[in-house]
């Protein structure tokens, strides 16, 4: 056995072995769904973030960053890390309130309509559930390229590493292990970043290299390659493509199932805030590392085909072989825990919010989830195997499905008083199938829509319309009005001054990494790229207008947490 497959093994063996002893702490419903509501910062940051870089932050964005559109996906997630803070402060908190075990029984709580909870649970079974397909496939490309083991093999052990531990201790196993998946790649991710950067020169070398490299001009421009040939014609194209899908994605991690979820685990509504404040931050950094290293290969290997196995080229060539093998367990890290996140959320789904189950004790609700979330893994299985891969449209479909079907209600459910249950339903229906067909219609190639027409954009609008038609012919409950208003009452606990103290110290960390992001991109990479490109008129300003916003979208969320804490809960004094 290689180094580099025993690296990823002994990985699967400790997260089976920490699932189990957390397995065995799984006493009650509440355990098992929310962790019993105990999560503290550390675990929450951890799961936020390692099920939100799954393999297509790993292989397929640092495939395109090798590609040529690094720079064009910090924009993405310079844009999208925003969604963090304003997802705690305007719904992940409130979500908390409600106590509810999934956020699709929180929808149907807070419309009062057991229908609206189960459309919820039916989206995030189609749209997690293809998610889910997605980082299965990752995670066995990843065991293939590393052993001699046939696809269908590494296929079954990537889902047997993380279906056993996810189907017997729910969310309690699923926090820790994530959050050891987290230190793990968020520890080799730099590392790897320093050996790359090293075999292709050094650091200014390597910007230099770039920003001249002929074989794919505009690598490392702010728009990226443009161009006949190139995935956009116009740095236009390519800047509207991220900002669409840069809002669309901080829509996604603000209320989506797999984000908005690890907030009901939360011990308190400050842990909430400096969670949503931590992961928004760690984000943006994670991204600079893995995207600058998915470029700098190209300078040892500009011949990697396809794009996706860009890292895994790296770890097992440019990396001495304990760094790699522990960048390749980071890799499969990253896989397994967004494949038990969704996995959980699916199997959550169906036992939780599909079934009703009024009449069944805990006991055997506890039992029943877990054989349910037993065969929604095969099945994931099965789907898995039978599908081509496509990781990087599998995870554009599922996650932005998300932000078109329920970015609207969600927001609306705790900001607005006319939203209506029927206009909740109608709203989250067209919302997805206003994402969903005319998505598969432009993959199918039977439409061409233009950039600034999305799919995701065409869902939300449609989304946001029925809800404003629907809510005009239909009426708000009492029982609506009440669990509005309820939600909207903050605990007295939250008011503690001290503990508000310690919250306001992460916006006014995020404050400060964000000036000194911005002089550290212009020092180590305007400053650089413009030695190389002197000549070219037009386009330094773009790079240096990037380093600047990329820090400002630290200081932007620093300060809207900043005074939306003070607002909430005191100024901490």
């Amino acid at each position: 056995m290689s180094p580099y497959a025993a690296g990823v093994f002994i990985s699967i063996v400790v997260y089976l072995i920490v699932g189990n002893y957390a397995g065995r702490k799984v006493k009650h419903l509440e355990d098992y769904f929310v962790a019993g509501r105990q999560a503290p910062t550390l675990l929450i940051v951890g799961t936020l973030v390692a099920s939100f870089l799954s393999t297509n932050a790993f292989l397929a964005e640092t495939g395109m960053a090798y590609g040529g559109y690094g720079v064009l996906l910090l924009i993405v997630t310079a844009l999208n890390s925003l969604g963090y803070v304003i997802g705690g402060l305007f719904f992940g908190r409130f979500l908390r309130r409600s106590e509810a075990i999934t956020v699709a029984e929180y929808f149907g709580k807070r419309f009062d309509e057991h229908r609206v909870q189960v459309v919820s649970g039916i989206t995030i079974i189609v749209g997690l559930g293809a998610y889910l397909t997605a980082v299965t496939q990752g995670a066995a490309l990843i065991l293939s390229q590393i052993t001699t083991m046939p696809y269908g093999g590494a296929l079954c052990l990537a889902w047997a590493g993380y279906t056993f531990f996810t189907f017997y201790s729910g969310s309690r196993g699923v926090i820790i292990t994530d959050t050891i998946m987290f230190l793990l790649f968020s520890v080799v991710a730099f590392v790897a970043l320093v050996f790359i950067i090293d075999a292709a020169g050094g650091w200014y070398a390597t910007v230099s290299e770039l920003a001249a490299y002929k074989a794919k001009p505009g690598i490392i421009s702010w728009h990226g390659m443009v161009g006949p040939d190139a995935r956009w014609s116009t740095p236009t194209d390519s800047l509207t493509w991220a900002l669409v899908l840069g809002v669309s994605w901080a829509v996604v991690v603000a209320v989506s199932p797999w984000q908005a979820s690890r907030y009901l685990m939360a011990k308190s509504e400050q842990t909430v805030m400096r969670s949503a404040f931590a992961a928004g931050g760690a984000i943006l950094v994670l991204y600079v590392a893995l995207l600058v290293a998915g470029a700098a290969v190209n300078l040892s290997n500009p011949y990697i085909e396809p794009q996706e196995k860009t890292m895994i080229w790296a770890a097992m060539n440019l990396l001495p072989t304990l760094a790699g093998a522990l960048f390749l367990a980071g890799i499969m890290a990253a896989a397994l825990s967004s494949a038990s996140t969704f996995l959980s959320l699916v199997g959550f789904s169906v036992s939780n919010d599909i079934v009703r189950h009024k009449d069944i004790d805990d006991k055997k609700m506890l039992r029943m989830s877990r054989y349910t979330m037993l065969a929604i893994g095969l099945a994931a299985l099965a789907i898995a195997y039978l599908m081509p891969p496509k990781i990087f449209w599998l995870t554009y479909f599922a996650g932005t499905v998300f932000a078109s079907s329920w970015g609207p209600i969600a927001f609306m459910s705790v900001w607005s008083k006319s939203i209506t249950s029927s206009a909740a339903f109608w709203g989250i229906v067209s919302g997805f199938a206003g994402n969903a067909v005319p998505k598969l219609l432009s993959v199918m190639e039977v439409i061409s829509l233009p950039v600034f027409m999305d799919p995701v954009l065409i869902g939300a609008a449609i989304s946001l319309a029925v809800i404003i038609l629907v809510s005009r012919f239909s009426k708000v409950s009492d029982t609506e009005k009440a669990f509005r208003k309820q939600i909207h009452v903050t605990p007295e606990t939250e008011f503690d001054q001290a503990e508000v103290s310690r919250t306001l110290l992460w916006p006014k960390a995020l404050i400060l990494a964000g000036v000194l992001t911005s002089l550290v991109l212009v020092a180590f990479y305007v400053g650089p790229y413009t030695k190389a490109l002197p000549t070219r008129e037009g386009v330094i300003s773009g790079e240096l207008v990037f380093a600047l916003g990329y820090g400002a979208m630290f200081i932007v969320s620093g300060l809207l947490a900043y005074f939306g804490i003070r607002k909430s809960y005191g100024s901490g004094a």
